[in-house]
């Protein structure tokens, strides 16, 4: 037997839907049998058939419901009666409807191939999933005994752990052999804290009468350098002046200049 892969190609897959033989297309035509149908007839979709009651789960007529009275294979559209419209011309014309909008209320039986072969057929392969689902509640519930078994064992596990009240007794015991003790070691370190206080008040003292003796130390030198300064620029205005007067010529040329100005003049 040929193995069929499936086709993903968009341009294909319209290919195949509008070109598909009559069969395939009766098929595509299929619609979902409402609850109470489905529970009573044992199947969950058949395909829209002349005659059924079906009515509109989806778009602006929702809600109606009708006898279809044409199926139209070619455009996959049904027509229900009742839903209609008038054209500009006055005449009244049946709405398309496709069958995945619709969902069936009534089964047409008229044909016995539907009632005797297709239906009991439909039956037949619902069963089997039926049956899996019923299996597999059974599984679930045994698992849940077993838990409740383990809870009360741990809870009857914790009660003799509470129980002995000979822990209580040991206890006071222990501590008053060792009160005494504890007494003793507080008792010794406190003439050691107090020797450590007073020899730390000493030292404080010394380090502040000797910090203003520091401090006019690095006064005098401040003040020797702050007199360098002075000296030295003392030496450097002398020097200046000696310079000026050995220059004195410069301002001879100055003076020709003037000459030639006020004889001009």
């Amino acid at each position: 037997m040929q193995e069929t892969k499936r086709v993903k190609n968009p341009r294909k897959q319209r290919k195949t839907h509008f070109n598909a033989p009559a069969h395939v297309r009766h098929k595509r035509m299929a619609a979902p049998l409402s609850r109470e149908l489905a529970a009573s007839r044992g199947a969950k979709t058949l395909p829209v058939r002349k005659g059924d009651t079906v009515r509109i789960q989806r778009g602006d007529h929702k809600g109606f419901e009708g006898k279809v009275s044409r199926v139209d294979l070619k455009e996959y559209r049904i027509y229900l009666e009742g839903l209609t419209r008038e054209k500009v011309d006055g005449t009244n014309i049946f709405l398309p409807i496709h069958p995945s909008k619709v969902e069936i209320r009534n089964l047409n039986l008229d044909d016995n191939w539907r009632k005797n072969v297709i239906l009991p057929r439909k039956k037949e392969i619902e069963k089997p999933e039926k049956e899996e689902k019923s299996k597999a509640k059974p599984t679930k519930k045994p698992a849940k005994a077993p838990a409740k078994v383990e809870e009360v064992e741990e809870v009857t596990e914790e009660k003799p752990v509470e129980a002995p009240p000979v822990v209580d007794e040991a206890v006071p015991e222990v501590a008053k052999e060792e009160a005494p003790e504890e007494k003793a070691r507080e008792e010794a370190p406190v003439p050691k804290k107090t020797v450590a206080k007073k020899p730390a008040a000493k030292k404080a003292t010394p380090v502040k009468k000797e910090a203003p003796v520091a401090k006019e130390e690095e006064k005098a030198p401040a003040a020797e350098k702050a007199a360098k300064p002075k000296a030295s620029a003392r030496k450097a205005a002398t020097v200046k002046e000696t310079a000026a007067k050995e220059a004195a010529p410069k301002p001879r040329a100055k003076r020709k200049a003037s000459e030639k100005t006020e004889g001009g003049q």
